[in-house]
């Protein structure tokens, strides 16, 4: 009786790694909006680096996005990780909106939160390779 493997295509494997660039891409542009966040506040060029940031950072939130399909649709993956990038793209575009309208109140939390649900998305795209490379 012949035993049947699966490993993973080299196709696959590539959708899988610009998924997880893209959910990093995002990460990190989350991180970094925080840290401009600071400096909106203390410095006179924290706005101009805090504008470019935001630009960025939904830049990224729509390549998670797309990088989501691509790893779904042609490359086999699962579809949940769809789910997970477009509602950081509506977070995205709310946090938009409460930023640029002044909402401190608001966009402030929804920052921190974003911020932890992208590290956690990250963190469990990460421990889900790790656990189907064993």
């Amino acid at each position: 009786m012949a035993t049947v493997t699966t490993t993973t295509t080299p196709p696959a494997r590539r959708s899988l790694t610009f998924l997880r660039a893209g959910l990093a891409a995002q990460t990190l542009a989350i991180f970094y909006q925080a840290t401009t966040a600071g400096l909106l506040l203390s410095t006179s060029y924290g706005e101009t680096l805090h504008s470019v940031g935001a630009r960025v950072m939904y830049g990224a939130s729509m390549v998670y996005l797309l990088a989501a399909v691509l790893a779904w649709r042609p490359g086999g993956g699962p579809a949940r990780p769809i789910l997970y990038a477009t509602g950081f793209l509506v977070l995205a575009s709310v946090q938009v909106v409460l930023g640029v309208t002044h909402h401190p109140a608001l966009h402030v939390p929804l920052g921190v939160l974003m911020f932890g649900l992208s590290l956690l998305d990250l963190g469990r795209s990460l421990t889900a390779g790790a656990r189907g490379a064993r």
